[in-house]
């Protein structure tokens, strides 16, 4: 894997591990609901989420 690769997955996991502290988490802390999930879950969810396609298309790239 080049080293340009490996530098944005390691910034794509840390960023992923800042935005899921607590301090972060907890504007979303509120009530209400998106598609009858609760805010905070949604949104912990949607950051997992977007971080595993980051990381997808990451490793497509390379792979190719």
């Amino acid at each position: 894997m080049k080293k340009r690769h490996e530098q944005k997955l390691i910034i794509s996991g840390i960023a992923a591990f800042i935005v899921l502290n607590i301090p972060f988490l907890f504007i979303f802390d509120i009530d209400g609901a998106i598609f009858g999930i609760p805010i905070l879950y949604f949104s912990i969810f949607f950051v997992w989420l977007i971080t595993i396609i980051i990381s997808y298309i990451v490793l497509r790239r390379h792979y190719e």
